[in-house]
């Protein structure tokens, strides 16, 4: 049964997604959201954050709020393909979709 509920945006997707709420992700081919792994560091501790493009020439997304410390990239992945191969394991299905087939144009 449908439950006509839906959610839009990264940051509340990935809330949902946590909680296992998404049954069908819809994802369009071209998301420019990469995430990174950030690594403080001082502390050595780890952050993961999803940024968009604009989002990540911000250089004050890559200090630590609490100690100012610079935070190092540890790894940089697109958002799409982060989700192509995590999907599973938030217990959804996957759909990518384009503007570039016969039926997305």
């Amino acid at each position: 049964q449908d439950t006509g509920k839906y959610t839009f945006g990264v940051k509340d997707t990935l809330l949902c997604l946590d909680m296992g709420a998404i049954e069908t992700l819809i994802v369009w081919e071209d998301l420019a959201v990469t995430k990174f792994t950030l690594m403080n560091k001082e502390t050595g501790a780890t952050d993961e954050k999803f940024l968009t493009d604009e989002q990540a020439q911000d250089q004050a997304q890559f200090i630590d709020k609490e100690t100012g410390a610079d935070l190092e990239v540890q790894d940089k992945t697109a958002m799409l393909e982060w989700l192509a191969n995590n999907y599973r394991k938030f217990g959804c299905a996957l759909e990518i979709i384009t503007n570039k087939s016969q039926e997305g144009s």
